[in-house]
């Protein structure tokens, strides 16, 4: 995964210059066009909270949906440019993912970490068809394959459900887990806070299909490689100590969850400052599905006589 991101995104923005010097001065205004559109997806996460310590690990029992709006302008025989606008949820549970008889997976599964993240996003990608189409939209090709690349913004929220109601949390609640500083940041000698506003690249590929004059159905895979390793707020080392962990939901989160009597992993007596996640890979999210789009007419302004 870690090869497949910057080679998918080299090749995007190598064949785009490449397309774009090339058909530009060709292409005229009369060609160009706009289209807005709808998707249906399926969301997933790579991350701490997933049966295998590796970016390719998910479950697909923790596939959750996601729905965005696009707008898309078409520039030049291969290249578009789209903005989207998305929401969707992510979610990971150690007791659901993790494998107490498996040697690497049982300290996670002792974790016993759960998590659901909402995340809104929007992003910028250039879209590079693989078929090239010099004429009006009318006239596009059927079946068209391509890539795309950008950058993207999203705001994410992560949350845990209370398992039971020690602390006087109550049993079923599903509690922000950011404010918590579960792995004690901000105190002394902790890293800082993370944001919940984070940036990430969006790549991947796609087909589209041409239904009809002015509809088009696509498939399409994006992966986002963040820059944060709290999506599923795990990411470094439990607290040095349990005083470090300022309130009740603090506590039950970033010590008290951790599942008693897995032979050979920690307990509460002695994961102090042990690792909680791993902090040499940043959190990943996955979209999957389908999109259906709408081409506006261009208006074509007739040449003016004397």
């Amino acid at each position: 995964m870690k090869k497949l991101f910057p080679l998918t995104l080299a090749l995007v923005l190598a064949l785009a210059l490449v397309a774009t010097e090339a058909s530009a001065q060709r292409f005229t205004k009369r060609k160009m066009y706009n289209s807005v559109g709808v998707s249906l997806n399926a969301m997933n996460y790579f991350g701490d909270v997933v049966p295998k310590t590796n970016i390719a690990s998910l479950r697909l029992g923790a596939t959750r949906p996601n729905i965005g709006f696009t707008f898309t302008r078409r520039f030049a025989p291969r290249l578009s440019g789209r903005a989207s606008l998305s929401y969707g949820r992510v979610t990971g549970d150690d007791a659901k993912a993790a494998d107490d008889k498996d040697s690497q997976a049982k300290f996670r599964y002792t974790r016993n970490m759960n998590f659901r993240n909402d995340i809104f996003e929007f992003a910028a990608v250039g879209v590079f068809d693989l078929l090239e189409n010099r004429n009006n939209y009318i006239r596009r090709p059927d079946f068209v394959p391509y890539v795309f690349a950008g950058v993207a913004v999203f705001r994410h929220n992560p949350k845990g459900l209370v398992g039971d109601n020690t602390l006087g949390l109550t049993k079923g609640d599903y509690v922000a887990l950011q404010p918590l500083h579960t792995e004690g940041q901000g105190s002394a000698g902790y890293e800082s806070p993370y944001k919940r506003t984070s940036i990430s690249i969006p790549f991947g590929g796609g087909i589209r299909y041409k239904l009809d004059r002015h509809f088009d159905l696509g498939f399409e895979i994006g992966w986002r490689k963040t820059f944060t390793d709290y999506i599923d707020d795990v990411g470094g080392n439990y607290v040095r100590s349990k005083d470090d962990l300022t309130s009740a939901g603090g506590k039950y989160f970033g010590y008290e969850i951790t599942r008693e009597g897995v032979p050979g992993t920690f307990t509460e007596a002695n994961q102090m400052d042990e690792i909680r996640g791993n902090d040499n890979e940043k959190d990943w999210y996955i979209v999957t599905g389908l999109t259906l789009n709408y081409i506006l007419s261009p208006r074509v302004k007739s040449p003016k006589f004397r």
